[in-house]
């Protein structure tokens, strides 16, 4: 099977785990606390870490990964939905159905969905490359002209042709190190199609 086979594979039976236990209604989604930025302090020479930065993204690259955008809906108080592109996803649990993502403490998009305390993941295709690059600057309307419909449960933003979508209620945030670790609940999912939509892939610095 291949990588596009068993990630269909893979969100068909987080779907059916999730109707199996959807009998009740799901919690309301909550606001969770959007951690503060790091505390930036000096470095002692005994503190310096074992791997230099540069060497550890380099052979970390070599690791290819699916590439998502994550997207949450305007919370109280903001002027729309917030998203941001992310290599750092997983699916976590079966039982309960959990998923993971990872975000930079210093990011300016978490703290919004936090506050909304829902999101979706969008799985991208093979094709949408530049979508993935426009949701990866930031100071820009990144939907602007983006087309999206409504994720049926949380209400985030469902982005037009992606491969496949989960719907999230925000489960827990751990911290780790610079980046925070998010796990979310899945309340609803679904693929493109038939489900054998080519991934979108990051590897080594590029798209594949």
């Amino acid at each position: 099977m291949g990588q596009a086979g068993a990630a269909a594979a893979a969100v068909r039976y987080l779907r059916s785990a999730g109707s199996a236990g959807s009998a009740g209604s799901a919690p309301a989604a909550q606001p969770v606390e959007a951690l503060p930025r790091p505390e930036l302090r000096c470095v002692a020479d005994d503190e310096r870490a074992p791997v230099d930065p540069g060497e550890f993204r380099r052979v970390l690259g070599n690791f290819a990964t699916g590439v998502t955008v994550i997207t949450a809906p305007a919370a109280t108080g903001e002027p729309g939905p917030a998203g941001f592109a992310c290599q750092s996803f997983s699916a976590l649990s079966l039982d309960p159905p959990l998923v993971v993502f990872m975000v930079g403490r210093t990011s300016t998009t978490w703290p919004r969905i936090a506050r909304a305390g829902v999101f979706c993941v969008n799985v991208l295709g093979a094709h949408q490359g530049e979508l993935c690059r426009g949701f990866a600057v930031s100071g820009t309307d990144k939907f602007a002209g983006v087309p999206y419909d409504t994720s049926p449960v949380s209400g985030s933003p469902r982005l037009t042709g992606t491969a496949a979508w989960v719907d999230c209620t925000i489960h827990a945030v751990h911290t780790g190190g610079d980046h925070l670790i998010v796990v979310g609940r899945v309340d609803g999912l679904g693929v493109a199609g038939d489900g054998d939509a080519a991934p979108l892939l990051f590897h080594r610095g590029r798209f594949l």
